[in-house]
């Protein structure tokens, strides 16, 4: 067992990593924290794309000394997926704060359930 989870170490990772963004996410009321969860697992996801995307003895997909095998290469796209990911989730965090400093200024608070309250009574007043 203990060879399996070494050979598939950084899956393991990630998906541990992935758990850790998950629970933050699910059980913080903080703005900021639900945000850096969801940037941990952002983290993960990238890392085990590019950890099943790495094959060992294998080069980066660029022709150099004549070899034109495929086989010689790894694939490209999982690298081209996680440099996608990382300028959306960037894209993504910076949108995610400005709403939230937007939020905090209206309603002097991060916590999610005093600002779902107070957005109640805005609306019923």
């Amino acid at each position: 067992m203990w060879q399996l989870l070494y050979e598939n170490l950084e899956q393991a990772v990630a998906v541990i990593l992935f758990g850790i963004g998950f629970c933050i996410l699910l059980l913080q009321r903080n703005l900021i924290r639900k945000i850096i969860g969801l940037n941990i697992m952002d983290t993960a996801v990238y890392l085990f794309l590019a950890s099943m995307g790495f094959i060992n003895g294998r080069k980066a997909p660029i022709v150099a000394g004549g070899v034109q095998d495929a086989s010689a290469y790894i694939n490209p796209i999982p690298a081209g997926l996680v440099l996608t990911g990382i300028v959306v989730s960037v894209s993504f965090t910076a949108i995610m704060l400005a709403l939230t400093v937007r939020l905090y200024r209206r309603y002097r608070t991060l916590d999610i359930d005093q600002i779902a309250l107070m957005a109640k009574a805005e609306d019923a007043s």
